[in-house]
């Protein structure tokens, strides 16, 4: 059972050389069009231990194991008028996949943050993530992101 055996846990520095190694992995799997980098990530670990006002990170722990992370990041959107999370980083290791986590956790968060719309990014190629967010109401907009 879900609720008894994960954990959701804020960052702490305790878990840095783990989320460090799953960031890697991560960033260079086929579900992140960027690398990162070794900076990137510890700037991100940094700001959701110790400057949390604007991102949150957690670590997923499956029976006591490190299992993946989540990293929100809290911000508005004139859009739909209202404040918006953005799901940056969601990651499991691939012997905790098809457990139903992460469905588990974004029950978690939206519970934390009830009134709060949710957005997220993930690859097109990425056909078995878009089914769960599906799943779990999100949408496709029909515009693509951009930045500098």
């Amino acid at each position: 059972m879900l609720n008894q055996d994960l954990k959701m846990e804020k960052f702490t520095e305790n878990d840095r050389q783990e989320l460090m190694n799953m960031m890697i992995e991560f960033f260079s799997s086929e579900a992140v069009s960027t690398n990162g980098n070794p900076e990137i990530f510890k700037s991100t670990i940094d700001n959701c231990i110790y400057n949390p006002t604007y991102v949150e990170g957690y670590i997923l722990k499956f029976k006591n194991e490190n299992a993946g992370y989540i990293i929100i990041a809290k911000s508005f959107t004139t859009e739909f008028g209202k404040n918006c999370l953005w799901l940056e980083d969601l990651y499991l290791k691939n012997q905790f996949r098809g457990k139903g986590i992460i469905p588990y956790c974004l029950d978690l968060i939206k519970t934390k943050y009830p009134d709060y719309i949710f957005k997220l990014e993930v690859e097109a190629e990425n056909e078995h993530a878009i089914h769960v967010y599906k799943k779990f109401g999100f949408k496709e907009f029909p515009y693509f992101v951009m930045h500098t």
